[in-house]
């Protein structure tokens, strides 16, 4: 703890209220996200389909306008849009507890995705700027604690306030981030954008995505990077798949009991592992070795028996270990992924940069987990496992051929042409 503070004391004072800002995001975010489902579908009475839709639009909202989000911070400044974003949250989630149709809920969820979009980008582009070149990876490393310390708090608050009511929940959510705009509004320095001379906004926004696109070591980064997130969202997927498979009723306690070591074990590694990568590793040799371990960690589900006490003690162990495994590959690597990006951007338009490439996570995820959901449907126990353990070393091997043929020490990137 002395370390964290120690690093956070390190900072200006942008980037440690981003770090607080981002603990106080997930906080809000996951106080209420987990038993948004559950509401709906029994407090709200809503048939299975539509609670899906509601998800899906939340999440086709977030992923869907991330490049925008990113391309309207480097147009208008990064602190317009983490307030506008929070401020659209705080509507968005107070609406949530308030109207029971199903067209409102839709506006409702399809609010918060965009306020997400509008705010994720900016903060990171804010933050690689506050840090500097020097102070990125160490930035990004503290930003994650503060990042899972939200994740881990966020659904025990939200456990305590449904004691009252799901509205609780969502006035509290809310309230949050009613504050966290005010606080922003306040304090946060504003960094102005970079010009874009006297030509017409669509112009200048085309040109950008021209550049981006004709951006080929980053495209190949991206591409190769997309498989870590599918592999983190199993957390949420094959985890609690697997547990309801061992442990039916008790998947709810199991489930819960290993999203809080994933939490745990990324808060407890997160400085110590990129102290460590930045002592011994160049930084996609760090990206390496983290998706090594986040494919390893599928190798314990894999190998753990079924059936009996032993097959049930086992399976508790097989899925603890991998999401620890999950959580210390992804710290590894993330704090030198956000920095790549930067790096392969040339230091411009960065938060188009990470709009773009959180939209082709955003699909990756999405066409990833209908793969591994038709996989557990094969019934073939242990090839979702494999097919997961693949894919984390397929995602090590191509970032390594990358690092290896020189296209992660970037030149110049693509300048924006008008068309």
């Amino acid at each position: 703890m002395k370390g964290l503070r120690a690093q956070v004391a390190s900072f200006d004072r942008g980037a440690r209220l981003l770090m607080v800002n981002q603990f106080a995001i997930n906080l809000g975010f996951y106080m209420l996200m987990p038993y948004l489902a559950d509401h709906l579908a029994h407090g709200l009475g809503l048939a299975a389909w539509a609670v899906g839709l509601v998800l899906g639009v939340r999440n086709l909202s977030q992923q869907g306008m991330f490049l925008i989000g990113g391309t309207l911070a480097d147009a208008y400044g990064c602190k317009p849009m983490i307030l506008a974003g929070c401020a659209l949250r705080t509507v968005a989630f107070a609406l949530l507890g308030l109207v029971d149709t199903l067209p409102a809920l839709i506006v409702a969820s399809a609010a918060t995705g965009l306020a997400g979009a509008l705010f994720n980008p900016a903060v990171r582009a804010y933050l690689a700027a506050e840090a500097g070149e020097e102070r990125r990876v160490d930035a990004f490393a503290t930003f994650n604690v503060f990042y899972q310390a939200g994740i881990l708090v966020g659904p025990l608050a939200g456990l305590a306030l449904l004691s009252w009511d799901f509205r609780a929940v969502c006035a509290a959510s809310a309230a949050i981030f009613g504050l966290l705009a005010l606080l922003q509004a306040r304090a946060l320095p504003a960094r102005p954008p970079a010009g874009r001379g006297t030509e017409p906004a669509w112009r200048a926004v085309a040109a950008d995505w021209r550049a981006i696109a004709a951006n080929r070591p980053f495209l190949l980064f991206a591409a190769a990077m997309t498989g870590s997130y599918v592999l983190a969202f199993q957390v949420y997927l094959a985890l609690p798949l697997r547990a309801r498979e061992l442990f039916g009723t008790h998947t709810g306690e199991v489930t819960g009991a290993v999203f809080a070591v994933s939490a745990l074990a990324a808060l407890a590694g997160q400085l110590k592992l990129t102290a460590w990568a930045k002592r011994n590793l160049p930084g996609p040799r760090a990206i390496v070795y983290g998706l090594v371990l986040m494919g390893s960690a599928f190798v314990p589900p894999l190998l753990v028996p079924d059936g009996g006490r032993t097959g049930l003690v086992a399976g508790a162990a097989g899925l603890t270990v991998c999401a620890a495994l999950l959580a210390w590959g992804g710290a590894l690597l993330y704090p030198f992924e956000m920095d790549t990006i930067v790096r392969l951007a040339g230091d411009r338009l960065v938060a188009t940069y990470y709009g773009a490439y959180n939209t082709a996570s955003g699909i990756a995820i999405s066409l990833g987990n209908l793969a591994v959901g038709a996989l557990f449907d094969t019934g073939v126990p242990w090839l979702p496992w494999a097919a997961m353990a693949a894919t984390g070393l397929g995602c090590a091997a191509a970032v390594a051929g990358l690092h290896r043929t020189g296209r992660l020490t970037p030149g110049p990137a693509p300048v924006p042409v008008p068309g």
